[in-house]
């Protein structure tokens, strides 16, 4: 699996730019262990995914079919951890996003 992995510092930096109100605009689809896997509410133009955060680590996940887009931070083991994560939930999170955008 080959995805995007962009530099630490420029993840630090998009890190920075999110406050409190943004976090309003990405609903929680799903917790699970150290992972938030949420979308953002100004994404319905893109196909159904969803993406998944841990500290400073982020990844995007297309639903249909479930495959990784972006990551930034997670080792390949743990990306493939959290694919068959999104793939166990991968009903739930699809009904999510379609609840929330009303498609």
């Amino acid at each position: 699996m080959t995805v995007y992995q962009p530099r630490a510092e420029t993840v630090d930096a998009l890190s920075r730019q999110f406050d409190a109100e943004d976090f309003r605009a990405m609903p929680t689809a799903l917790r699970s262990g150290p992972y938030r896997i949420y979308f953002y509410s100004h994404d319905f133009s893109e196909r159904p995914h969803v993406h998944v955060d841990r500290e400073k680590r982020s990844a995007k996940f297309w639903l249909d079919p479930v495959s990784a887009a972006r990551n930034v931070g997670f080792s390949p083991r743990e990306l493939r951890a959290i694919q068959r994560l999104i793939v166990r939930n991968r009903e739930k999170l699809l009904r999510s996003w379609h609840v929330y955008f009303g498609t």
